[in-house]
């Protein structure tokens, strides 16, 4: 299968290819295209054989429910059981916008879609590409990430081309999108709603609109056994091709500790790659040091997160150090996915004492 790619720099000019990325989703096929978060890998969300191509598409595991894009609220009513109000106080807050809402699903949504579960997923992207594909397609679209399985996620068409060229017939690109981590996920199925994968959109933000919100306890643990409530988020993901381990502590412990772990790996001739802050990079002796931005920009490392994991695979990199990005907000979801990119491989940096291995 040959893969195309169509560059869209205004919808209103991009109208053919449009047009065609629609029609290849009604006909049952995917389509790679931005959102605000990342590229999503699209179809058909209530045809159960264009679920089960996203998920060969991407090697995903079958209980790793899809989320499913729409462009109106009133779809809604389409696709749950029922819609509950607090759905709609948060849609009025952030939608169109990075958040994912689970209701109870109703029966146009197959299980197929859902990974087997009885809820689904739901979000209103806010891209006007990904908007105009689902409007022009009259179908909603299910779509996660449009890489392959474990992968990074793609914040360029060219990591979806990367992953997917000859899995997918085409790729809309829309060039580098503006958050560069996927959408927070709250649970509404729950008596006090549960945040599964927090996101650009904060815990405090939603409380704000519908009152206490929980986060499960898993998605930012050290605990490797602990479960997480939402199956997907048991699997390692956003992982790049080397080792990846964090390294915890004050900040000169932590430079102290990732150049003598470096040193070490280097005599062994491997090659190392240290991911630093704008202003720690330069007492960094890897091979190659990479920055995600300053460290009092957290949404500016989100960014930068997935794309610089995948410059390090481009260098055949076989070992990575990364700094620590625990902060408050947005700066949970970087570190959980940093985490999961580690599959929790932890080290806390300490004064002169060694160093803990946190598992």
């Amino acid at each position: 299968m040959e893969t195309k790619i169509y560059k869209i720099e205004d919808c209103a000019a991009c109208f053919r290819q449009i047009r065609e990325a629609a029609k290849i989703i009604k006909t049952g096929g995917l389509v790679a295209f931005p959102t605000e978060t990342v590229y999503g890998l699209g179809a058909n969300a209530c045809d159960p054989n264009a679920s089960k191509k996203i998920y060969e598409a991407k090697g995903r595991p079958s209980d790793n429910p899809l989320i499913v894009h729409i462009a109106e609220f009133e779809d809604m009513y389409q696709i749950a059981e029922d819609v509950p109000a607090k759905a709609k106080l948060l849609s009025n807050a952030f939608w169109p916008g990075p958040l994912t809402i689970i209701v109870k699903k109703g029966k146009a949504v197959p299980y197929e879609t859902t990974g087997g579960l009885d809820t689904v997923a739901v979000r209103m992207p806010a891209h006007k590409t990904a908007l105009a594909l689902i409007r022009e397609s009259g179908c909603l679209i299910a779509a996660p990430s449009a890489n392959k399985s474990g992968r990074p996620s793609p914040t360029l068409a060219a990591h979806v081309k990367e992953d997917l060229n000859g899995r997918i017939p085409l790729i809309l690109d829309g060039g580098e999108v503006g958050i560069g981590i996927e959408s927070t996920i709250v649970d509404l199925t729950e008596e006090t709603p549960m945040i599964l994968r927090p996101g650009y959109i904060t815990a405090d933000m939603l409380a704000e609109k519908i009152g206490t919100v929980w986060t499960d306890p898993a998605i930012l643990t050290k605990d490797t056994s602990a479960r997480p409530k939402a199956p997907g988020m048991k699997y390692r993901h956003y992982a790049p091709k080397a080792d990846l381990i964090v390294i915890e502590g004050k900040k000169k412990n932590v430079i102290e500790k990732i150049n003598a772990l470096t040193r070490e790996k280097q005599s062994q001739g491997r090659k190392v790659g240290v991911i630093g802050t704008d202003e720690t990079i330069g007492y960094y002796q890897g091979d190659r040091v990479l920055t995600v931005g300053s460290g009092k920009d957290v949404d500016h490392i989100a960014r930068n997160l997935y794309r610089i994991l995948r410059e390090f695979d481009e260098m055949e990199t076989d070992v990575i150090y990364s700094e620590s990005f625990r902060s408050f907000g947005i700066g949970q979801a970087v570190m959980n996915r940093l985490l999961k990119a580690a599959g929790h491989q932890v080290l806390m940096a300490k004064d002169n004492q060694g160093d803990t291995k946190i598992v």
